[in-house]
């Protein structure tokens, strides 16, 4: 099933958004094949607000949220997950307003078990498990844990004065592109399991981690889902076709000669990803880095 991403967005780099009532979007200038054009914060409320994802530490980035809220406390920092372009900004921001941190934990996975990209410094002042409601002066968020691109990801599911239906979904789902998936702390099954969870909601509008809203999500998840279970069957069928193969032989066949070259590796990745998904449901199994279809 093809995707219509949604990738129009005509922000400025530090400028602010009012995007839904009550809620307000600045954007990092940390642009990347994984970016996007970068970073999404968001400040929700007025007066007395949280802040979601701070964003990498970055010096201008930091100036733009605390032009943004001048005027307003801070009252709690918000984190989705620990990938480096989320959760380092969190200190800074803590040391200009005080604020405590909130998130699902500390990254799962260390750098010497491929803990990659994970911001290994960041600990959450209140740990936020799945169901956990955080309030403020009229907004109200509950955490949903939704591992599968992270571990310790979290989307937050926003009740306000305004509209009903809002859903941070960080970068568990995105309109500009679909999300990496890579072993060990990104996982296929969880992933899958982790959008199930949000299609058997009816949020209206989803705010993501990069790119713009995604004002149309429920026929958009169901895609996502379609678009992942399809790309597992041509894994399964070019494993089997191939004998013992890695990841990283399959990325040609399963994605085409028209794939970015910055994107080859990530692909990679995610095709791992589904190979072991594949073999937990007994359909694959692994001699060292090559795979066998069963």
């Amino acid at each position: 099933m093809s995707i219509r991403h949604v990738r129009d967005d005509a922000l400025s780099h530090g400028a602010v958004e009012q995007t839904a009532p009550g809620v307000r979007r600045i954007l990092c200038n940390n642009p990347g094949a994984f970016t996007f054009r970068g970073t999404n914060t968001w400040i929700i409320g007025r007066g007395r607000v949280a802040v979601l994802d701070p964003g990498p530490a970055d010096a201008d980035h930091l100036a733009a949220i605390l032009r943004a809220v001048e005027g307003e406390t801070v009252t709690h920092i918000l984190v989705s997950h620990t990938h480096r372009d989320h959760s380092p900004g969190v200190a800074a921001l803590q040391a200009a307003t005080g604020a405590p941190s909130l998130g699902f934990g500390r990254h799962v996975t260390p750098p010497e078990a491929g803990g990659e990209g994970g911001d290994h410094g960041f600990t959450p002042d209140i740990l936020l498990p799945d169901g956990a409601v955080t309030e403020g002066d009229a907004w109200r968020v509950t955490a949903l844990h939704t591992p599968g691109h992270c571990a310790n990801h979290l989307c937050f599911a926003l009740e306000h004065d305004g509209p009903a239906g809002i859903l941070f979904s960080a970068d568990h789902v995105m309109g500009w592109s679909t999300s990496v998936v890579s072993p060990p702390d990104g996982n296929m099954a969880d992933y899958m399991a982790s959008l199930g969870k949000l299609a058997a909601r009816d949020d209206a509008l989803y705010l993501p981690g990069h790119g713009p809203p995604v004002r149309d999500p429920m026929p958009y998840v169901a895609a996502l889902a379609a678009h992942r279970m399809e790309r597992e069957a041509k894994v399964l069928d070019a494993v089997r076709r191939r004998g013992p193969a890695t990841s990283a032989d399959l990325v040609p066949p399963v994605y085409g000669p028209e794939l970015d070259p910055r994107l080859v590796q990530a692909a990679a990745r995610s095709l791992l990803a589904h190979l072991v998904k594949l073999e937990a449901e007994g359909l694959a199994a692994r001699d060292g880095e090559r795979w066998r279809g069963r």
